[in-house]
């Protein structure tokens, strides 16, 4: 092979050695892709020697082997030739100007600072709307049972007496109607009840002052358990029966028609004498 041009004595470029042993043997570029799994826009540049359309010099020196084996010329000697080509001619990209470098010992931006605070207040006032307001949430029929265990206790504060009521003062009882009847619970001041009966829990709440609570007749040994029987007024078919207890412990009683006829019905014990 010889190492110039025949005619003009230039060296022979590594793309023209390729091209000549391809053309000697009959073999289209296309034939050559086929040999070396090389896309064919990539062995016209090497040919051509338009190596800034490839990836890297890593890639130019590797096309070009592979396509000096593929023709069956010396590799090395290709490679030698590539090896030249490519530290006169080869131009590695320039590096964007318009791209401030980023000083790594700066803080964040002021506008960075000002969106993460807006974020924040946002979230924050999200977070005192859900737990301040019932805006979002809805209202439960059962209240909490932390309350209600406060409330069975007997360790609600005591309450601020109705208008028209005397603090304390139980209403006058009359006796209880010989048949069964409607039995009412109405709260005198908040209390938390829980009313039940065989069948399981019927109320479970804390009745506001003037709240009324009819129980149902057909409810089966029906009960309740309040932290405040001083605060219930009970009537059987509208008149008053004895109050359930007082506000220094909490009580449960039956509620029905005739367990309150049998409350009523109790003679006190008399006092020992001394």
């Amino acid at each position: 092979m010889m190492d110039g041009d025949s005619t003009t004595g230039t060296p022979r470029t590594a793309g023209m050695m390729l091209r000549s042993a391809r053309e000697a043997q009959g073999l289209t570029l296309s034939d050559v892709a086929q040999r070396t799994r090389i896309p064919l826009r990539h062995l016209e540049a090497v040919e051509d020697g338009k190596f800034q359309a490839l990836p890297s010099i890593t890639y130019a020196m590797g096309f070009g082997r592979a396509y000096a084996r593929a023709v069956n010329i010396d590799e090395t000697e290709v490679a030698r030739a590539l090896r030249a080509e490519l530290a006169a001619n080869y131009q590695r990209p320039e590096p964007l100007q318009d791209l401030e470098p980023i000083d790594m010992r700066r803080g964040p931006s002021g506008g960075l600072v000002a969106i993460a605070a807006a974020v924040a207040i946002v979230l924050l006032l999200g977070v005192g709307l859900y737990f301040g307001t019932s805006l979002f949430r809805r209202d439960e029929a059962v209240t909490a049972p932390a309350a209600t265990v406060a409330g069975d206790l007997g360790m609600l504060p005591s309450p601020t007496p109705a208008p028209g009521t005397t603090g304390g003062a139980a209403p006058a009882s009359a006796p209880v109607p010989a048949g069964g009847g409607q039995v009412t619970l109405t709260a005198t001041g908040p209390a938390w009840v829980r009313i039940f009966d065989d069948t399981g829990t019927l109320v479970n709440k804390e009745m506001a002052a003037g709240e009324r609570y009819d129980v149902p007749m057909a409810a089966k040994n029906p009960q309740i358990r309040t932290g405040r029987p001083d605060l219930i007024t009970v009537t059987v078919n509208g008149s008053n029966v004895p109050p359930l207890g007082t506000a220094e412990r909490a009580v449960t009683v039956g509620i029905s028609a005739e367990a309150l006829r049998a409350r009523g019905e109790a003679s006190p014990t008399p006092a020992p004498v001394g």
